[in-house]
């Protein structure tokens, strides 16, 4: 099959060494290369996988905005009170 494709042999030159139709060997060829067409188009864009951790990211990075917003609004109310008195230990 390697050498029909690389161009060193012909079909019908494989046919007569196999002793095959030539349909079998077509039809070998074609089972060959599907997989490596499948494996080139999924190259295109990101995986399953990717595209969930791309969205996990997203959420975090959203959850950790919020908590930074709250630590400041925290922070902000808290600097008109008094803190805790050292002699209160």
């Amino acid at each position: 099959m390697l050498s029909i494709l690389a161009g060193e042999m012909t079909v019908a030159e494989a046919v007569r060494r196999a002793k095959v139709f030539e349909q079998s060997v077509g039809t070998w060829k074609r089972r060959f290369l599907e997989p490596g067409r499948a494996g080139l188009a999924g190259t295109s864009g990101p995986s399953a996988r990717e595209q969930q951790l791309e969205a996990q990211v997203a959420d975090l990075t959203r959850a950790l905005g919020e908590a930074a917003v709250e630590l400041r609004v925290w922070k902000k109310s808290a600097e008109g009170r008094p803190g805790p008195s050292r002699t209160s230990r």
